[in-house]
Parts: C-alpha cells; sequence; structure tokens
C-alpha cells in the first residue's frame, strides 16, 4: 500500500515538474523603413530612409520589443548581417537556449532591450527631455531655449563648415543665452589647425559654458593636446567603440559619449556607464538616428543609467514618421505595426 502511494506521489511530483519546465516561446522580427527628411546626409552618404527591424519576443504570457537597426556609415554591419544575425540568435532562443550576445552592436542591443522588456527589468520611467540640436541656423535653437525649464543645454555639430564659421556661431549662442552649457560634436573632422582656429573665435569667458566637444581632432592625442592647451574640455564618441578604448581619467577629458545601436547590449553599455561614474566622468546616451520607438526605449534606459545627465535624443524630427511608440506631444504621424512586413517567425512549446 505504502509503495502504491509512493509512485503516486512521484507520478505526480514528475507531472508538477513537468509543467513548471514547460516553456512558450515565440520570436518574430519585422522590417521596416522610413522615410527620411530630405538633406539629412551622414558622412558621405545621403541617407533616404531610416531601414531596421523590430523584434518581438514572446514567453509565456509576456512579450518584450527591440529595435535592431544598423546606422550607414557609422555601424559596421549592414541590414542584410543584422538580420542573419539575430535570426540566428532568434532560432536558439526559440528552442530553449540562452544565446550569447551577438557580435554586431545593433543587433545585441536591440535584443537585449527585448530581452529586458520581456523580464520586466526595463523600467517604464523615461526621461524625454532633450538637448535641442543645432545643425544649422542657431536662432532656431536660441528660440527653443527660451522655452527650456530648468537647465539650458544645447548641442551644436561642428566641423560641417569652415571652422572659424562655427566658432563664430558658438561664440554667438553663448553670448545669447548667458546660462546656456553646450555640446559639440565634431566626429573627428578637424586638423589641430583647424581646431585651434574654432577655438580662437570663442571667447576664453565663454569656454568653460562648452560642456565639452566630442571627438575635435582625428586621433585621440591630437584632441587631449586640443583639451589642455584651449582648456575646452572634450569627450570620448568613437573612440568608446574601438577595441582598444578604456575609461579612465584623462586631464580635459569631461565624459563620454553611448549610442547605444554603434555600442552594444545594455550590459555593455551599464558597464561603460559605471566605469565613467566611478571616475567623475559624465556619461550621455545619445541616439544613433533611431526610429520613435527606439527613442522611446533609450528614453528608458537614460532615466535608468543616467539619471543626472540629459539624454542627446533629439534626432526625431529627422524622420518623416513615427513607428508604433509615439513620443510625447510629437504631432508626426505613427506608422503602426500592420502596415509592416514580417519577415520572419518561429514559435516552440
Amino acid at each position: 500500500m505504502r509503495s502504491t502511494k509512493n509512485a503516486i506521489l512521484i507520478s505526480v511530483s514528475s507531472s508538477v515538474i513537468r509543467n513548471l519546465l514547460f516553456i512558450m516561446r515565440k520570436a518574430t522580427l519585422y522590417q521596416f523603413s522610413l522615410p527620411m527628411e530630405a538633406g539629412i546626409i551622414l558622412r558621405y552618404q545621403r541617407l533616404k530612409t531610416r531601414d531596421g527591424f523590430l523584434v518581438h519576443l514572446q514567453e509565456n504570457g509576456r512579450d518584450g520589443w527591440g529595435e535592431i537597426s544598423p546606422l550607414p556609415e557609422f555601424s559596421h554591419e549592414t541590414p542584410e548581417q543584422a538580420k542573419a544575425s539575430a535570426v540566428e540568435w532568434l532560432q536558439q532562443w526559440c528552442l530553449g537556449a540562452q544565446p550569447e550576445e551577438s557580435d554586431l552592436p545593433s543587433v545585441a542591443f536591440g535584443l537585449s532591450c527585448a530581452l529586458a522588456e520581456l523580464r520586466g527589468e526595463l523600467p517604464e520611467t523615461a526621461n524625454y527631455c532633450k538637448a535641442p540640436l543645432c545643425t544649422g541656423d542657431p536662432d532656431d535653437v536660441i528660440l527653443r531655449l527660451g522655452n527650456m525649464a530648468g537647465q539650458k543645454i544645447a548641442k551644436v555639430k561642428v566641423g560641417l563648415y569652415e571652422a572659424v564659421r562655427d566658432g563664430m556661431v558658438v561664440n554667438v549662442m553663448l553670448e545669447a543665452v548667458p546660462d546656456l552649457r553646450l555640446r559639440l560634436d565634431a566626429n573627428r573632422s578637424w586638423t589641430r589647425t583647424k581646431a585651434e582656429g574654432f577655438a580662437k573665435y570663442v571667447n576664453p569667458d565663454y569656454r568653460h559654458r562648452i560642456a565639452f566637444i566630442e571627438e575635435p581632432c582625428k586621433t585621440r592625442d591630437e584632441s587631449l593636446a586640443f583639451a589642455r592647451e584651449t582648456g575646452i574640455a572634450i569627450a570620448w564618441d568613437e573612440s568608446v567603440r574601438e577595441a582598444d578604448f578604456t575609461v579612465e581619467a584623462q586631464e580635459g577629458v569631461s565624459a563620454i559619449i553611448i549610442k547605444p545601436t554603434l555600442t552594444g547590449s545594455i550590459d555593455r553599455c551599464h558597464q561603460l556607464i559605471t566605469k565613467a561614474h566611478q571616475l567623475g566622468l559624465e556619461a550621455v546616451i545619445s541616439s544613433s538616428i533611431e526610429s520613435s520607438f527606439g527613442l522611446t526605449q533609450l528614453a528608458r534606459l537614460a532615466q535608468w543609467l543616467t539619471l543626472d545627465s540629459l539624454p542627446g535624443l533629439d534626432t526625431l524630427d529627422l524622420i518623416q514618421s513615427q513607428l508604433i511608440r509615439c513620443w510625447p506631444e510629437s504631432h508626426i504621424p505613427c506608422v503602426m505595426l500592420d502596415k509592416l512586413a514580417m519577415v520572419w517567425s518561429y514559435e516552440c512549446q
């Protein structure tokens, strides 16, 4: 009799264990192509559409989403390579594995966002404040700054025109808005001579209100020398994504720029941000011209990991359509899921 009862208990226990281990996983990959505003040029290429993928993970009634959108001229991977890598990872995940991160940054980041949402690890609260971006006429940004509550921070793309003109524009903005702090982005476009020409046109009394210039010169050594000689702080951007880069305290360096689509997974970004904060450096989460979907996730990431830094996410207006998740108070039309092509799907249970 006792052996019969034990057999029943074993049978019930085995059934419970099987139910606890039962996992239903489904993954879907959607493709999008959103028209860009006219005249958007990235390095050597005019960008007519912003292309990428949305990944949707589902597991036992929970789901998570992420955006995979390599940026032309900046990402090393193509959309085709990103798709192939994502599909390989998703197939393993659907079959119950926990695959290692993709070597492709845009894929690693998009999949990590989807996993973080699935697991409830990506907070819903977001920092939707943006540092206004100036790529042309500074008067427009000056007007926007007048309506900006709290500390006034703006970003100016420099290196697109003559360095002397850039210096004059920056000087005008700092003079017009006395409590303004400027972030500048040169994308390694200046020689030392051009960088020095820029600095000459910025009033020395205003230079401390330049929060940083992202990589002003073509090499790190030249950028460090520029910072020492001019008193204008710099930030590492492209360098952060190079294999030999380590976060360290250096004279003249005030910040690192984290562009997750170009950097990698949330874990990778978190490691860089933590190290920067330990060394007293600012860490700024910045856009790689993601869709509104990706931007809203970056805003959530910024609120979570860089609470005291205004993120650099003012790229929404560069794309003519939003995507599924809209930026608050934006009137740009939104493309919904039913308009996207499903390019891959798999379910395992």
